[in-house]
């Protein structure tokens, strides 16, 4: 056997039981990997299942001549394929190369069963291209660690352990071989393959160390290629000693999968600091912050204790508040939204709201109060209010603004400004904003799932208007 077929079965023996989907371009390195595998197949020297999956990114303008060809290919070898198109579109400040990758393991981990392999066709030169990538962008050790052989699709580190059935993982079998073997290979076998065209456009950072750095690099050190593998093995090793690190500070820090003790954070060094953020947001799956900004959250910690401070990273926010630093999406500003309608609408049917920002339904009906609780909960809803009808010329609206009116909530003695009221409920400010507000006319009835004005609690047996939320979103609170 080669030296490709034999590192395969070597490889694949690790994981006999396991389907194997090859993420199969058409180029030179994925054509070379199926030819091997569909080899393997053959002679009885693998018996995992194997099929294929093309990912068509609609990039190029030969995008359809390259799935034809990849179809073409797999049916030579009497190969299962499923061919993916997916909508790459470009996003500023985002790179268009990590867009395309992302939205194809997307399409990769929807079609692969939930204890497949995921093969590409990486290898030893691709490895040290990463590594320099990296090394250009000022890396840590996480990125100069460059690419693992077998990583777990849902948390982007090398593997401790790859022995879990019900996990999908993504290999690189073929991550010790230098391109040249590959090369050589295809030329062996004969293979044809496609070209992307722009694998020759030097403005790619990539196709630049690929064709003028390292031909420079390996002419000059002939073993830099294994050296740069050396370099970044030692790089995953000490990124599993700061993961380890990590777990053990997480456990001391944690208050919820989304947030963390502001007082134990406070009692580790900067550097330990940085490295349970990083952590904490990577398992959050949320993209890294800078170091700048790193120091920004670490600084905010320190702000006063009536202060609520926040800083966005990416598509995310992290805000204190009440001894935590928590994890939130990035809200859409709701202030404006609002949706009105009439008593008279209620008579005959339900009527159903559905909130924005993913916060789920509102559901209002007319019905007899026969129950004591003004507020309840059962299975299928979320919070029931039971609210005094309005007056037939009075129209009923929902929104997330107020001016801040003098309320009785159905708890307080006493009437307090709305913001007062909010703070003494506990309510962290940024959920105060995601409020859905009843009012008829432009008088406040209630706070969804906090409270009801005690002037509008509807009296037992009266015909009140039934306002309840929708279970299938619990982002109201969040």
């Amino acid at each position: 056997m080669s030296l490709i077929q034999t590192t395969l079965s070597q490889f694949f023996n690790r994981f006999p039981k396991r389907p194997i989907v090859v993420a199969y371009s058409g180029g030179i390195d994925s054509q070379v990997l199926l030819h091997a595998l569909s080899q393997l197949k053959l002679k009885n020297l693998l018996s995992n299942e194997l099929s294929v999956c093309h990912i068509n990114h609609g990039l190029s303008r030969n995008s359809r001549t390259w799935q034809q060809a990849a179809e073409k290919f797999c049916q030579q070898l009497s190969l299962p394929i499923q061919v993916f198109e997916v909508n790459v579109k470009e996003v500023a400040g985002e790179s268009l190369e990590a867009l395309a990758r992302e939205a194809r393991y997307k399409a990769l981990k929807a079609y692969a069963a939930n204890n497949a392999l995921i093969v590409t066709g990486h290898h030893l030169d691709d490895q040290s291209e990463t590594f320099l990538l990296a090394l250009k962008r000022g890396a840590g050790l996480k990125g100069l660690s460059a690419m693992a052989e077998t990583v777990k699709l849902h948390f982007s580190s090398p593997l401790a352990s790859t022995t879990e059935p019900s996990e999908q993982l993504l290999v690189r079998p073929l991550l010790n071989v230098p391109r040249k073997e590959i090369d050589s290979y295809a030329l062996a076998h004969k293979l044809t393959w496609v070209e992307d065209e722009s694998n020759e456009d030097l403005r790619f950072d990539r196709n630049f160390i690929r064709h003028q750095i390292m031909p420079l690099l390996t002419n000059r050190w002939p073993a830099m290629l294994t050296t740069i593998k050396r370099s970044s093995e030692h790089c995953q090793e000490g990124q599993l000693l700061l993961t380890e690190l990590a777990q053990q500070d997480l456990a001391n820090c944690q208050l919820s999968p989304s947030s963390l003790s502001v007082y134990e954070l406070t009692q580790l060094s900067s550097a330990r600091f940085n490295n349970l953020i990083r952590y904490f947001l990577e398992i959050n799956q949320c993209l890294m912050p800078s170091t700048k900004q790193l120091q920004q959250i670490q600084w905010q910690l320190l702000a006063a204790s009536d202060k609520s401070p926040e800083i966005k990273v990416s598509s995310y926010w992290l805000r204190r508040f009440k001894g935590a630093l928590i994890i939130t999406p990035d809200y859409q500003n709701l202030l404006t939204w609002q949706h009105q309608f009439s008593i008279g609408s209620l008579k005959n049917s339900k009527k159903i709201i559905k909130l924005p920002d993913g916060l789920g339904q509102l559901c209002f009906e007319l019905d007899i109060n026969d129950g004591n609780n003004q507020q309840s909960c059962n299975d299928e809803f979320g919070i029931v209010q039971y609210l005094k009808a309005p007056e037939s010329a009075q129209q009923i609206t929902i929104r997330f603004s107020h001016d801040n009116p003098k309320c009785l909530p159905d708890f307080r003695q006493h009437s307090r400004e709305l913001k007062k009221v909010l703070q003494e409920l506990n309510i962290a400010p940024w959920q105060r904003k995601r409020i859905p507000f009843i009012y008829y006319n432009n008088v406040l009835v209630s706070a969804v799932g906090y409270f009801i004005c005690k002037e509008y609690l509807a009296e037992k047996r009266d015909v009140a208007v039934v306002l309840s939320c929708k279970k299938v979103s619990s982002s109201i609170n969040n």
